[in-house]
This record gives C-alpha cells, sequence and structure tokens, in this order.
C-alpha cells in the first residue's frame, strides 16, 4: 500500500530506521506528510513509542495530527478522533493537538518550547527546524531521549547559511555528526513524481507540456528565492569558504611548492630531450625531498589535472603518527606535456613510502592520466574523480572540518593561499567556480588548483587501498624502466 501511495523519496524517509535523521527540502514536497505516516506506524504498533511532534505555530500542529489520522484510516488502524488538548507551557496554556492509538501509544503535538519534552519519551519530530528560534536549546532537549531508545526527525527548509539548521547540516555532510542526511529539490520531487501526484489529487490530466507550464509557475511564485526555497541552497551565499586566518594557521613554512615550467612548443621536442629535461628537473629538485620522506608512514597523493593556461598541481600525503595529514611539498607543472606529466607522476607515486592511495580530477584531458595510473597502480588505489557539485557538496565540507580541527597541512605560500581563499559557496556548493581565475605571483594564471589538489589527496586518503610497497626502479635516470617495480601484498 505505502509503495501506490508514497513517492521514493517519502518511502526512503518512512524506512529510514536512524536514531537521528534531518532533511533539507523544497517547500511543499510532502515530507512533513510521510514522517505523519512513520509516526503513526510507529505509535500504532505495541512495540513502538509515543511522538512528539513540535511544528512553530498552532496550524503546522493541527494539520501534522490530521496527517496521522489519516494515515491510521489508510492503514486501518485502531485509532482516537484528534482530540485537543490544553499543555502547561510555564507562561500560558497553549491549545494543541492530539490522537490516541490502541497500542497505548499517543502522538501529541507540542509548542517549541525545549522544556516541553522534559519527562518525555519516544519520538520527537521538529518540523520546519530553520524556523524555531531556540534551536539549538530544542535539540539539545530532543536528543536526551535517545537516551532510552528514542529517536529525532529534524525537517526544514532552509533559512540562510548561518542559520543553526544549515550548520547542522554541514556537520553531518563533513562526518562530525553520526546523522543520516536526506536532501529533496523541487526538481528531485517532480522527477519521482511529485507533479502527477498534485494533477491526481487535483484532477488535471497530466502531460510533459502541463508538467514543464506547472513547474515554472510554481517557482514564479518563489522567484527570486527559487533557489532557497525550492533548490535546497541557504541564501546569503557567495564568502569565502576557508578564512584567511584558518589556511594560514594551517600552514607549514618548512614545506616546498616546486614549480616545473616548460618551454614554449617542448612538446614538439624529441622525445629523449624531453624525458632529459624532466629528469634534469627532478634531480635537482625532487629527488632530495623524496628521498626524506619517513619510510615508515602511509602516503597519498591528489592531482588537480591541467595541461594549458592553468595549473596541473600533484599534493602528496604524509600521514604522521596522529594521523595527521602533512604535505611536505607540492609540484605546480606549467605547460608541461601529457606524457611527461606521466614521467613525473610516475616516478614520483613509484617512490612515495607505504603508497596507499591517489585520487585524479579525471575531467577532460585529465580522463587520460587519470587512466594510466589507474593501471599502472590498480583501480582499489586510485580513484578517478569527476568532479561534479554532488561531488563538491559531499567532500569539500570533509576536508574544511579537518582544517579546523588541525588535520591537514599544506606549503606556507602565497599563491596556494590564494588558491584556498579561492573557494566559494557557488550557489550553495563549496567549490571554485569555473569563471573564478586569479593571477599568481609569476603573473600567470591560477584555478584554485592548488586546493582541488589538496582536496583530492584528502579524499584518497580517507578511502585508502590496499598498502603497496615499491622499490625504486633500477637506475638514477627516471626516463628509463617505468614498469620495474615491485608489489609487495
Amino acid at each position: 500500500m505505502m509503495e501506490a501511495v508514497l513517492l521514493p523519496y517519502q518511502q526512503a524517509w518512512v524506512a529510514d530506521q536512524s536514531p537521528v535523521m534531518v532533511a533539507e527540502k523544497s517547500r511543499r514536497v510532502g515530507l512533513s506528510w510521510a514522517e505523519a505516516c512513520k509516526s503513526g506506524l510507529d505509535a500504532s504498533s505495541v512495540n513502538g513509542q509515543d511522538s512528539w511532534y513540535i511544528g512553530y505555530n498552532k496550524d503546522m500542529a493541527q494539520e501534522f495530527i490530521r496527517d496521522v489520522a489519516f494515515w491510521a484510516k489508510h492503514f486501518g488502524q485502531a485509532a482516537s478522533e484528534m482530540e485537543e488538548i490544553v499543555l502547561d507551557d510555564e507562561e500560558k496554556d497553549i491549545l494543541s493537538f492530539r490522537i490516541n492509538f490502541a497500542s497505548g501509544h499517543r502522538v501529541t503535538a507540542l509548542s517549541s518550547r525545549p522544556s516541553n519534552l522534559r519527562g518525555k519519551q519516544g519520538r520527537v519530530v521538529i518540523d520546519e527546524a530553520a524556523f524555531h528560534g531556540q534551536l539549538q536549546e530544542l535539540l539539545k532537549a530532543a536528543f536526551a531521549l535517545l537516551i532510552w531508545g528514542g529517536s529525532v526527525a529534524i525537517i526544514s527548509t532552509h533559512d540562510g547559511v548561518d542559520n543553526p539548521f544549515n550548520e547542522l547540516v554541514e556537520d553531518v555532510r563533513a562526518g562530525k555528526k553520526p546523522y543520516s542526511l536526506h536532501r529533496i529539490t523541487f526538481n528531485d520531487a517532480v522527477a519521482q513524481g511529485l507533479c502527477k501526484r498534485v494533477f491526481m489529487a487535483t484532477k488535471r490530466d497530466w502531460s510533459p507540456a502541463a508538467e514543464a507550464a506547472w513547474c515554472e509557475s510554481i517557482r514564479a511564485i518563489y522567484r527570486p528565492n527559487d533557489a532557497e526555497e525550492l533548490d535546497v541552497i541557504p541564501s546569503q551565499s557567495g564568502g569565502s569558504y576557508l578564512s584567511r586566518t584558518l589556511i594560514e594557521s594551517r600552514m607549514d613554512p618548512t614545506a616546498s611548492v616546486l614549480r616545473l615550467e616548460c618551454p614554449e612548443h617542448f612538446e614538439q621536442r624529441p622525445d629523449n630531450e624531453r624525458r632529459n629535461f624532466v629528469d634534469d628537473w627532478v634531480e635537482e629538485h625532487l629527488q632530495a625531498l623524496v628521498d626524506f620522506l619517513p619510510r615508515t608512514q602511509r602516503h597519498y597523493y591528489g592531482q588537480d589535472f591541467a595541461r594549458n593556461g592553468d595549473l596541473s598541481t600533484i599534493v602528496p600525503f604524509t600521514e604522521e603518527q596522529s594521523l595527521k595529514k602533512r604535505a611536505p611539498f607540492l609540484i605546480e607543472m606549467r605547460n608541461v606535456p601529457f606524457k611527461q606529466q606521466e614521467q613525473l607522476l610516475f616516478w614520483l607515486v613509484d617512490r612515495l613510502p607505504r603508497f596507499s592511495g591517489g585520487a585524479h580530477d579525471a575531467r577532460g584531458n585529465g580522463q587520460y592520466l587519470a587512466e594510466v595510473a589507474m593501471q599502472r597502480y590498480g583501480s582499489e588505489m586510485i580513484h578517478q574523480i569527476m568532479l561534479t557539485r554532488e561531488w563538491y557538496r559531499e567532500n569539500m565540507p570533509k576536508m574544511k572540518v579537518a582544517f579546523e580541527d588541525d588535520e591537514i597541512s599544506v606549503p606556507k605560500d602565497a599563491d596556494v593561499l590564494s588558491d584556498f581563499r579561492a573557494i566559494v559557496l557557488d550557489a550553495g556548493v563549496p567549490k571554485v567556480p569555473d569563471n573564478a581565475h586569479t593571477t599568481g605571483a609569476d603573473g600567470k594564471q591560477r584555478h584554485g588548483d592548488a586546493a582541488i589538489a589538496t582536496l583530492l589527496a584528502h579524499f584518497a586518503s580517507l578511502n585508502p587501498g590496499s598498502l603497496i610497497e615499491y622499490e625504486s626502479v633500477s637506475g638514477a635516470r627516471i626516463g628509463g624502466q617505468y614498469d620495474d617495480y615491485l608489489r609487495a601484498l
């Protein structure tokens, strides 16, 4: 029955058994209605629990309890009619609503005063959480119910990037809070059948053209706030994602930035000349730094690829005993041909002690280097990443938390600082905008390259493969036997 009535995102919410569930959602997608189903099912079971619904006004409370009554009738559950009750709210009596089930459990609407949860047990539902004036205190009171097996559901549209609800969402997304997170945009809901359901309820004929017109009419209603109200993008976005003070506090003055730039038309030179050029650069700039890497610690890397214009940047990580990820150096390549980037990368990774994983920007031309690295080191070791908005949304907050918790260090360098400052909230997603090019100290173009390579290295460190040990290739020159390495299982 539920599959015929609930849309897929509503089904996912009802099926979620996490102790704490968080949903950031568009307006009017029926998630509170699905929660009424979940609360009613729970309260109707002998082994279930009471539910305590907290909206921010009387109309929300009344509508939710009516929805619970609808579900009770739909599932044939024995339940009372909705009844009005008077709650003692310390300062004044509050009229609210309740429905009782034959199981002995009940679903009750409370006001948003945190003290109203004292002595309660069961499931707490905080609806439109971003609009509660005391959300943080309310959450503290609600979480106390978890001790004896209760659960907490937090549902809301957004009300600004600095709102406590958005801060909670970002903490969950970053892994700081062990809660489940659901994200439902208006487009998501429409794709899963919302418009068809609305047309069915209002006895209208559905067609693709009618759906498109309906969607546009809804957006017209909410403009200019449709990004926040429908697309789940908190407003007031746009500032730098990482503060200058935070970045500088995680910069290591002993770490180096190595810069390799090939001359114009370098790709047209003979193969041996190109290889020898990179050999000489490695011997002069990189060899000693790699020799100094601690042999007992795990190592990772990330590469943000570019061939022309922007930089191609490699950031290696040493995982210290404290689990802090330290970039002992980073490599910036400008105008370096594909084969020489491959040459340098293989030389470096072959010599990273206890190599445990790497991640590549695999978009466009970067797909070549990501693929050959995967072929050399294995698909479990190399992550080929398509840098989509959703990927940034999921992974950038984790790097931010690592900076805040002093779990990352990067070289102290003005251009590297500029790269990290290029990360902004772009329509609610932390990323380097596509058109956000800057000029480095050398007067040439940058595009947040060091920041993205660091993000990829951090991703690799959170998703390690099986440990691989390599012996150095024979000979001192890197232009030679690429495949002369040993894998120790």
